[in-house]
Formats: structure tokens, sequence, C-alpha cells
């Protein structure tokens, strides 16, 4: 299977006028995707993109990059980062992306996937989906206004339509999108069911551009029967991206998992929350990664708990330290009590 994977993940792809060396990309994730997260991620390398977290559009053109929460980068992850906006008015994710644009990006991508309440209330993420014409005129007023690479992200909509979802995807590419990433669930299921794998095949048949299938990818195995079944372009990794940041170089470099790795990836995340920003954020950070990461673990019920109620980062490393004095069982697929 790896040799497999590693042999269809290897290829260059060609997004607008860019070229990425591989196909298997970390999705944008709020609260988790954050620059000491994406430095995590780079330490061990093997994707294509990196995407930053959902980003407000409306306030990326005052952001501060050297204070920010979200709209943070190091200057080395540029050429391989996609900053990710959320709105619905068009003139502000033209501002937004014009901004991106000129701070380096490699890309920008516009969120149509966002199923939350507090996003869709102000009728941002998937709520635009109900008005297509609207994300249309969203996707093209971007693309008249900046050249680099531009992504879509989406789900099937609000009805279990597929055929809606493949119309919503060529009105995508007619704006002007450079790829698509799409979620094959309605926006009100945030995960109670799984995703629907033939929708994204439909997809990519409906488009000529490149296609990242996205959802219930979990284990190589996974990620070969998506780009086998599917036909997809290439695999957005979301979840599990964020419970084993080094999947991305062991399903592209083959790289060995040891059984210490996983305690010295979290003690290293600390280290660098503690670089990028307070003790409460790094804290609050911390424990939304811990939620993830606890899947890989038969108990990691028991980790969760504790590190949940670690009141800071130094308990944090303690409970960390004690968990591991005893090599932890592992899951042979991730809890998904912990991925719901």
């Amino acid at each position: 299977m790896q040799n497999n994977l590693a042999e269809l993940l290897n290829r260059n792809l060609n997004i607008g006028q860019k070229t990425i060396a591989n196909r298997l990309v970390m999705a944008p994730m709020s609260y988790l995707g954050h620059v000491a997260f994406r430095e995590l991620l780079a330490h061990f390398g093997g994707y294509g993109l990196l995407f930053t977290e959902m980003c407000s559009a409306k306030r990326i053109p005052t952001e501060n990059p050297q204070t920010s929460a979200f709209f943070r980068w190091r200057e080395t992850e540029l050429p391989r980062l996609v900053c990710q906006i959320v709105g619905n008015d068009p003139d502000k994710m033209v501002v937004a992306a014009k901004r991106i644009q000129a701070e380096g990006f490699f890309g920008v991508d516009i969120n149509f996937g966002c199923a939350t309440g507090t996003i869709c209330s102000h009728s941002g993420g998937a709520a635009v989906l109900k008005n297509p014409a609207l994300a249309h005129q969203i996707v093209a007023s971007v693309r008249e206004a900046v050249t680099l690479p531009l992504f879509v992200k989406f789900r099937t909509g609000w009805q279990d339509d597929p055929q809606h979802a493949a119309m919503l995807a060529q009105r995508f590419e007619t704006a002007g999108a450079d790829a698509l990433t799409f979620h094959p669930r309605v926006a009100p299921d945030r995960r109670l069911r799984p995703a629907k794998w033939p929708y994204i095949k439909m997809v990519k048949e409906a488009v000529n551009i490149p296609v990242f299938g996205n959802g219930d990818v979990f284990t190589g195995d996974d990620c070969l029967r998506m780009l086998q079944t599917t036909g997809c372009d290439g695999v957005a990794i979301g979840r599990l991206g964020i419970a084993q940041p080094w999947v991305f170089a062991a399903w592209t470099g083959g790289l060995t998992v040891k059984p210490e790795l996983y305690r010295d990836t979290a003690l290293y995340l600390v280290k660098l929350l503690e670089r990028y920003f307070d003790e409460t954020q790094a804290l609050r950070r911390f424990q939304r990664f811990a939620y993830y990461f606890s899947a890989n673990f038969r108990y990691g019920h028991t980790l969760f708990t504790r590190i949940r109620a670690a009141a800071d980062l130094q308990r944090v490393i303690g409970v960390i330290e004690r968990f591991f004095q005893t090599p932890p069982e592992l899951s042979s697929r991730p809890n998904m009590n912990f991925f719901i």
C-alpha cells in the first residue's frame, strides 16, 4: 500500500500558474492550523501545501501579523501557504485577497465550507451556498482582483444533492477558481454521517481544474482508496493531520513512526506555542490539539481529561511526561469519539 500511495501522492500538480510538489495538503482548521502548529508540520514536512486558519475577510486589512492570533505566519512558509478567508461581501473579500497577494502567500482560499452556527449565523461559510449567484460573484470578484492561485473550499450544499454540488463546482470554475477542495457532506451535518466519496467523483468529472477530496481519511488505506475511487487530484487532510502531524511525511516520504514520536511531538508543540502565544492562548490551543491527539491511544480519554484540567503549560508538560512513562497502547485507527 505505502509504495502505491507514495507514488500517487508524489506527483507535481499545477494550480493556476504555480506548481506544488505533491498532492497531500493540510486542510484549514480553525484554532488548530495556527503558526505554531504549522511550524510543527514543517518540522516533519511531506506536504504539498498548508492552509491558514479561517480568517475574517473584513479584519484582514487592519490585522498586524506580529500580534494577530490568526493572520500570522513565518516568512519561510509563505511559498507553500494558502490563506483562507471567510465572508459574504465581494468587496471585502477582494480587499482581503489583495493584501494576501501583497504579503506573498502561495494562494488564497475562499471558505464556503464552514457549517458552524457562529459563521453561518453571519451568512458566511457554507451559508453562502444558499445563494449560488452570490458565491459565484465572490469568486469572480476575487479572481479579477488577484493573480495568485485561487482555491474554493465547499460542501455539498444544504440539501443532499450531488448534482447541485457539481453545478456549484462548474460555477466556481467559470468564475475563475484554480482549484477546489470538496467536502461531501451537507452543511447541517457536522460529521454525524460518513462523507459521501462518490460525490467527489461527480464533482471531479464536472470540472477541468484540480479537485482535492476531503473527509473521513484516517489511514493510508483510506487515502489510497479516495484517490483511486474518486479520481480526485489530491487529498486534503484535516482531523488526522492534527492528531498525527507526521502523517504527511509518513505517506509521502516513508517516515517510520516510532513510539517515542508521540511524546516528543506533544512536548515540541508546547514549546512552539510558548514562542508564539501568551500563556492563556497557548494553553487553549494545546488543549484543542490534545482533543485530536488523544484519539491515537486506546485510553486517550485519560490523557485528554488531564490536559483539559491543567491550569498552565507546565502542568500540561507534567501530564504528558507521566502519561508516556509507560508506553500507551496505540489504536490501529483513531478513536472516532474524538473526531466528531
